[in-house]
């Protein structure tokens, strides 16, 4: 009796033994994020990766076809990304300084498409942001708009401009292309070449009210992944951005009879579906940081 009770003994601390390794040999394993350090900051970023419809963006002679069947080219596409905001499940929140938050995303350059920034170490589960400029920046002396916001009243918004010198603003979102469906005689090209353009901005306006086409975009990141920011590492937020949505979203509208797209009340309808642009994909965190931002 005594010699069982001693091999039922014997097989609890065998069998106590061997979870306990086991554990030791998971905790050795598992990789677990540093602890978060309010006082330390790490670097965080967003990856604007455009995409049109399911495939990746491609300039002409790429043709994509929008909800109306109208075949379509792409010659030009840019917007500005600014007022990065950051939230904790407790709703605690951080925002970029301005000055560091500003960002034109040209899809002709891929190093454009990260917006980096630093921001104090925690895990966010929500990122703010503003396609376009706000008012306060629109206004501001032009001293004050450095770096992507500088421009060239001359340059005007023709080309890669992203400013009407005209109407003392700055272009949002402009994207500029093809379609052969255009006739010759509709407005907005004169060439013939069967242009499109669509150049959507304004801010609210300077003395009296006007256009109003600032959207903010938020993204839930806790289906996809949160962003765990630590010191020495990096956080990156990657977000598909499908250009279809400009003619297929809540507001789909015709190419051919929309061709020329600027500061007009229909721009409001496009700007409407700016916020349906993006989907979170995933998030890339405890990246070895790079040298600079």
């Amino acid at each position: 009796m005594k010699t069982e009770k001693n091999n039922i003994n014997n097989k609890i601390v065998l069998t106590a033994m061997m979870l306990l390794i086991i554990a030791l040999i998971t905790a050795c394993s598992k990789k677990d994020a540093p602890a978060p350090d309010a006082e330390k900051t790490g670097q965080f970023s967003i990856e604007f990766d455009n995409i049109v419809g399911e495939e990746t963006l491609g300039f002409e002679p790429r043709v994509y076809k929008n909800a109306k069947g109208e075949s379509f080219r792409i010659k030009l596409l840019q917007y500005f990304i600014s007022n990065i905001k950051l939230y904790k499940a407790d709703g605690s929140s951080y925002t970029v300084p301005q000055d560091e938050s500003y960002f034109l995303v040209n899809a002709a350059d891929r190093t454009t498409r990260f917006t980096k920034v630093k921001v104090p170490e925690g895990n966010y589960e929500k990122v703010e942001f503003i396609i376009g400029v706000d008012s306060l920046r629109n206004t501001m002396p032009v001293e004050k708009r450095t770096g992507v916001l500088s421009f060239n009243p001359e340059e005007g918004h023709e080309g890669g401009g992203m400013y009407w010198g005209w109407n003392s603003g700055y272009i949002f979102f402009k994207m500029e292309g093809y379609c052969d469906l255009i006739s010759d005689n509709q407005q907005g090209d004169p060439t013939g070449n069967k242009q499109f353009k669509y150049h959507i901005g304004g801010f609210g306006g300077y003395n009296a009210p006007t256009l109003n086409n600032i959207k903010t975009i938020t993204v839930d990141l806790k289906t996809a992944g949160i962003a765990q920011v630590r010191a020495g590492l990096r956080s990156n937020v990657h977000l598909f951005v499908d250009i279809m949505k400009i003619f297929n979203g809540p507001h789909t509208f015709s190419i051919v009879e929309h061709p020329n797209v600027m500061f007009s009340e229909y721009s409001v309808n496009i700007a409407n579906n700016f916020p349906h642009f993006f989907t979170h994909d995933h998030t890339e965190n405890f990246v070895k940081s790079e040298d600079e931002l």
